[in-house]
């Protein structure tokens, strides 16, 4: 079965133009390495699904979290639909399987790199609205990214409820130090490890220093829950 028809049975959606989904899977590197027609990229589909996410994740919120004001709701969907979540929905799909790069986007990390999987998932977005319509958008949108709220809340304002949890448990400080750095200067990746003291509770890597603290800081709230729950 080639990438194409495996990933649209994985999502359950047939798509009526296949093509809008070669595009939507389609990296700049990808376009420019093989000399294709300008704007043959996904970057396009990425502003037009970036716009129709808004709009659901907007109704979601308003009629699901009725005691919230404007600024708390501001303050969800942004955690929602900021890079470093988006990425993390990517795993349920395995995303980057399915990417088209250049051999050298490929060969530094590409399929794993947060910034090209969260533009990956918002072009998906928009594909699947040009060729069905605001309901099939809806309902990938409904599976893939507003699930589990409680949990995606937790992950974007890990930090701060890590450096909570060190606080009450432990004499040390929270650190968060760099390890290393990988990639071109235009697309580097970052990693990071979490530690108290000497202790490492958690790795992380993204595109920017904060957003592999961030993922380091998530896996220490994993790391103290599982303790917790022993």
């Amino acid at each position: 079965m080639d990438l194409l028809k495996e990933f649209q049975e994985k999502i359950g959606y047939e798509f009526k133009d296949e093509s809008l989904l070669a595009q939507a899977l389609t990296h700049s590197s990808y376009a420019n390495e093989k000399h294709m027609k300008k704007l043959s990229d996904n970057e396009r589909l990425e502003f037009l699904g970036d716009a129709v996410l808004e709009v659901v994740s907007s109704e979601f919120l308003y009629l699901n979290y009725r005691d919230y004001p404007e600024g708390q709701l501001t303050k969800l969907r942004a955690s929602l639909v900021c890079e470093p979540t988006l990425a993390y929905c990517t795993k349920e799909l395995d995303l980057g399987k399915y990417l088209r790069l250049s051999k050298g986007e490929d060969k530094t990390g590409g399929r794993s790199r947060k910034s090209v999987l969260s533009d990956a998932l918002e072009a998906t977005i928009g594909a699947i609205f040009l060729d069905g319509g605001m309901e099939p958008a809806k309902k990938y949108i409904m599976t893939y990214i507003l699930t589990d709220i409680e949990h995606k809340k937790l992950f974007h304002d890990s930090k701060t409820t890590l450096q909570e949890i060190v606080q009450s448990k432990h004499d040390h400080p929270l650190t968060y130090e760099l390890i290393r750095e990988d990639g071109p200067d235009h697309a580097k990746e970052f990693y990071v490890e979490a530690k108290v003291g000497d202790l490492v509770i958690g790795k992380g890597s993204g595109n920017s220093k904060k957003a592999a603290e961030q993922e380091a800081a998530y896996q220490g709230i994993m790391y103290f829950k599982k303790i917790d729950n022993k």
